[in-house]
């Protein structure tokens, strides 16, 4: 019991800085994903094949690499003093965008595309089509799917301790360093992350219901 006391300020420390990396690069993930979605619909091919590789290559590849890739390689290539807490921002943000642009894909394809004639027949540009007819009804499909990305995303970020960023598994691994015990404080790193991921499923489940999707 005194370790599960012991570790607990250590632990808090650590999921408020994964709920901080998790919140804004999923919300940048989703502007990327958006974009990156929209251009895999798209007519010019170059839009297409630019979305589409960047989408192959990061659903492709591990997220461990790309915090590495960005953290230790791309900072050495391009000369940067990237801090590590904006390195795993950023690796959140480009990894959950080609998550999210596949979501994003799926939900415009799965509108009937006569929502897409009626809004041409009435006048609408292709642009306007999607703002106002198409989009609504594609974001009310996406936005369960949105919120298993973020449980993913969250998770994710436990594979930032290679980089040493303070989040929550970093800060049960340095406690049952210095202390030799290892049952307690990686039983209590299970249950923080229990204490996001269950309610927000039971959230996403409630939403899915009341949007009826």
């Amino acid at each position: 019991m005194d370790y599960i006391i012991g570790v607990t300020p250590y632990l808090i420390k650590g999921i408020q800085l994964t709920f901080i990396i998790t919140v804004i690069g999923v919300f940048i993930g989703f502007i990327i994903g958006t974009f990156a979605g929209m251009g895999r619909l798209a007519k010019n091919k170059f839009v297409f094949w630019i979305s589409t590789i960047y989408v192959e290559v990061i659903r492709g590849t591990p997220i461990l690499v790309q915090i590495l890739f960005l953290y230790f390689g791309v900072s050495d290539l391009l000369n940067l003093d990237l801090d590590k807490i904006s390195a795993s921002i950023i690796a959140i943000a480009i990894n959950a965008g080609a998550y999210v642009a596949e979501i994003v894909r799926g939900g415009i394809q799965a509108i009937d595309k006569g929502q897409t004639e009626a809004g041409r027949s009435v006048g609408l540009t292709s642009a306007q089509t999607m703002r106002y007819i198409v989009w609504p009804q594609a974001f009310k499909q996406i936005i369960p799917p949105l919120g298993n990305q973020f449980i993913i995303s969250l998770k994710d970020t436990s594979l930032f301790s290679a980089i040493a960023v303070h989040e929550l598994l970093y800060m049960g691994k340095q406690y049952a360093a210095s202390t030799f015990t290892y049952f307690e404080p990686y039983l209590m790193v299970g249950i923080f992350y229990l204490i996001i991921t269950i309610p927000s499923s039971i959230i996403l489940r409630k939403v899915e219901r009341r949007l009826d999707v």
